[in-house]
């Protein structure tokens, strides 16, 4: 994914974040947002590299939550729960913010 980022970053306008973690088979399962298979930490570093060199914002939208607290007494489609998602957003803002304060030094990398 971080290749991707490197290879076709000028033409990234919106991101939507999913972390996975795959089985010995190959299968996967949704994870927590800083959690799984993938870079989040680095997937946003790089997004922000890019943003920050083409003068744009890339807004990024987290993926589906998990159920929790009053989430678990609604109905509502799968994966889609209020507190859940605001989680990873939380999350992945939380990053974004730590990572920004260093972005003059990861842009001359």
């Amino acid at each position: 994914m971080i290749q991707m980022i490197k290879d076709y970053g000028d033409h990234i306008h919106f991101v939507h974040l999913r972390a996975t973690q795959r089985d010995e088979q190959g299968n996967f399962i949704e994870a927590n947002h800083l959690e799984g298979d993938v870079d989040m930490v680095g997937i946003i570093e790089k997004l922000l590299i890019v943003a920050n060199k083409n003068g744009v914002d890339i807004p990024m939208r987290p993926d589906h939550g998990h159920k929790m607290l009053s989430d678990l007494e609604k109905e509502m489609n799968p994966g889609y729960s209020l507190l859940g998602r605001m989680k990873g957003l939380a999350e992945l803002r939380g990053v974004e913010m730590a990572l920004l304060s260093r972005i003059p030094a990861l842009v001359s990398q």
